[in-house]
């Protein structure tokens, strides 16, 4: 968590956040009892994250992130259905990202496939 680094607002933080919840204030909001949906930029390398959510805040997605946005596509895919075309595609986008620099995005993006996969086998396996 970005306050990690300074517990003294961590803690001013989650105190704030325990009285708003006491005396009601987070209730009936938009989303309620629903999962966060979060803008995911795992795969983004943590040192150009900032930059990156700036350009697409501003309409304009760096060409670098297109091999890393059609990843995430075809990992979404992966749990829907099995698809070997898809695999193939993602191993080549695998291998355009660690040329470029990036293996640690590249590691994390083919765990995020295997837990799909696995997730998808699962589902399946309870059909």
């Amino acid at each position: 968590m970005f306050l990690d680094g300074l517990p003294g607002l961590a803690a001013l933080v989650e105190r704030r956040l325990e009285e708003a919840a006491a005396s009601g204030e987070l209730s009936g909001l938009p989303g309620e009892g629903r999962p966060l949906e979060f803008d995911d930029d795992r795969m983004v390398p943590v040192e150009l994250r900032i930059a990156h959510r700036v350009l697409k805040n501003a309409g304009c997605v760096p060409a670098e992130l297109g091999p890393i946005t059609e990843v995430r596509q075809l990992i979404e895919a992966a749990e829907r259905a099995l698809d070997e075309t898809g695999g193939r595609r993602l191993r080549a986008l695998l291998v355009q990202i660690e040329a470029s620099g990036r293996q640690a995005t590249a590691a994390k993006a083919w765990k995020d496939y295997e837990a799909a996969l696995q997730r998808r086998l699962d589902r399946v396996g309870r059909d």
